[in-house]
C-alpha cells in the first residue's frame, strides 16, 4: 500500500532473499566466483558438461575462439575443477611478449646468459610446476620458439637460457588462440 514503509520493505526483501538462498536459487557475490561462466543457455550447459569431462584429466587442451569470447575464463574453470586446482595457474600471452624475450619468459635464464641478465630468472613454465600453464594466443608464437616448446611438451624438461642442467617440470598445458592453426 502507498505510502510504503521503507524499513518494512527492507525486512520483507531480506526475508525473501534468505528463503530463496536457503532453497539454493539465489547466488551471493561470493558464490558467483564458483562458476565464472555466466549464463544458462543450452550452449553454456553443454560447455560446462564438456569442461566437467576434461577438467580431471591431465591431457593438454587447445581452446579456440574469437577475441573476447572468454578463452581464459574457460582455462581458469578447467584449472579450478582439476586435480591441480590448489597449485599455480600461470598465464602468459605469447603475442604480447617481444620475440627476443619469449624464450627467457617461458623457460627462464641464468645470471649472465645475456647482457641484461644480472640475476637468475625463473620462467613461466617452471613457476607453473605441478600446476597449469596457460599459453594465450599460442598462434602468435614465433616459429623458432615453437621448436623449443615442442621439445618441452615431449620431454617435460626445460633448460634455462644460458643453463646446461635440464629441469623436470610437471605441468598441464592449456593453450588458446583466435587463429585457425591448420
Amino acid at each position: 500500500t502507498l505510502p510504503f514503509d521503507v524499513s518494512r520493505v527492507q525486512v520483507t526483501l531480506g526475508r525473501a532473499f534468505g528463503m530463496a538462498r536457503l532453497r539454493g536459487r539465489v547466488l551471493t557475490h561470493a558464490d558467483r566466483r564458483v562458476d565464472e561462466l555466466l549464463g544458462d543457455s543450452q550452449s553454456m550447459r553443454n560447455m560446462r558438461k564438456i569442461l566437467g569431462k576434461f577438467a580431471p584429466t591431465q591431457s593438454p587442451i587447445l581452446i579456440r575462439g574469437e577475441s573476447g569470447t572468454g578463452k581464459e575464463l574457460v582455462a581458469r574453470t578447467l584449472h579450478r575443477q582439476s586435480l591441480r586446482s590448489s597449485m599455480p595457474f600461470v598465464a602468459i600471452n605469447c603475442g604480447a611478449i617481444p620475440e627476443n624475450l619469449i624464450q627467457s619468459e617461458l623457460f627462464g635464464h641464468e645470471k649472465g646468459a645475456f647482457t641484461d641478465a644480472w640475476r637468475r630468472h625463473i620462467g613461466c613454465v617452471e613457476r607453473a610446476h605441478h600446476g597449469v600453464l596457460f599459453l594465450d594466443e599460442i598462434g602468435d608464437l614465433p616459429l623458432p620458439m615453437q621448436v623449443n616448446l615442442l621439445r618441452f611438451l615431449q620431454e617435460r624438461t626445460i633448460v634455462r637460457v644460458g643453463g646446461v642442467e635440464p629441469i623436470e617440470v610437471d605441468i598441464r598445458v592449456i593453450a588458446a588462440t583466435n587463429r585457425v592453426l591448420d
